[in-house]
C-alpha cells in the first residue's frame, strides 16, 4: 500500500511516497506500520500515550479518516502531520 506524507514526515521517510504492508487494512494499520518501519515519525505523529495527535490529518480516497477507517489496498491516502504556528 502506498501513503503520500507531507511536512516534515518526508524527512523522516525520505520522500513523498512510502510503500507500507500493514498487517491490519485500516488507517490505525496503516499508522503501526509507518511508526514500526520509521521510528523517529513518531515525534511527529504520536502523543506520549502512543494515540494519534488530534492535530495529525488522514485523508483516505479524498475524506478525513479516523483510525478505524478502512483503508483497501488501491485507497490514496495521505498524511499530514501535526502543524505549528499560526
Amino acid at each position: 500500500m502506498e501513503i503520500q506524507v507531507y511536512g516534515q514526515l518526508r524527512s523522516v521517510t525520505g520522500g513523498k511516497t512510502v510503500t507500507l504492508s500493514p498487517t491490519e487494512q485500516t488507517v490505525g494499520g496503516l499508522v503501526a506500520a509507518l511508526r514500526e518501519s520509521y521510528p523517529k515519525i513518531d515525534s511527529h505523529l504520536v502523543d506520549c500515550d502512543g494515540a494519534l495527535r488530534p492535530s495529525v490529518r488522514v485523508v483516505v480516497n479524498g475524506e478525513k479518516a479516523t483510525i478505524d477507517t478502512v483503508c483497501p489496498s488501491d485507497a490514496d491516502v495521505k498524511l499530514f502531520p501535526a502543524m505549528q504556528g499560526g
